[in-house]
């Protein structure tokens, strides 16, 4: 059995850490994982995508319409993906949009986020305000581990959530511990609602 899974996001989302957590959660559980990254201008705002494979699984890549799993750290970015989907397939969607600048300057459109939540139609999709979350608990870095509690949380996800707080902690010095997992424990408290 195995579980594909894809991140997407937006250079500075904490997107390529989540995935490596979940990785080392895998690996805690005694369970085999692959991933592949890809990363655009990830540092200057651009995209970011993480492909991984938990289980019974020798490839790096999650094929098109193999992904068990989307999880959108930004609402455009989960839709880009979604070719990556199967129906039933879970999508864990961060609602804070990230307007690209072309966007801002009026050169292109950003689509509403209802529009883009819309067209997920026929696949389980939760949706949470991460970011918010993030910027209430005090520091709106730990939105990535707030989407990391949201993805534990699902009922397709392989791994126990006690291998992910481990691998949080093994990820962050003792003093970010407290925080991090109170952003973990938030996010899967907002899909669990």
């Amino acid at each position: 059995m195995k579980t594909g899974i894809v991140f997407a996001g937006v250079g500075g989302q904490g997107v390529l850490t989540a995935s490596s957590i979940i990785g080392v959660a895998a690996l805690k559980a005694g369970v085999n994982v692959t991933m592949s990254e890809v990363h655009g201008m990830a540092q200057r705002g651009g995209i970011v995508v993480t492909e991984m494979n938990i289980g019974d699984v020798h490839s790096t890549l999650v094929g098109n319409g193999e992904a068990d799993i989307i999880v959108g750290f930004e609402p455009v970015e989960a839709y880009r993906v979604l070719h990556k989907a199967h129906p039933g397939s879970s999508v864990v969607v961060n609602t804070e949009p990230i307007v690209p600048i072309t966007a801002s300057l009026g050169k292109a459109k950003y689509p509403d986020v209802n529009e883009v939540l819309d067209a997920m139609d026929g696949l389980n999709v939760y949706t949470l305000e991460a970011t918010e979350i993030a910027r209430e608990l005090g520091n709106v870095i730990t939105m990535n581990i707030v989407m990391l509690g949201a993805l534990t949380a699902l009922p397709d996800f392989p791994l126990g959530r006690e291998y992910v707080i481990a691998a949080i902690k093994d990820k962050f010095p003792p003093r970010y511990h407290d925080i991090n997992v109170r952003a973990f424990e938030l996010g899967e408290q907002a899909i669990k609602k």
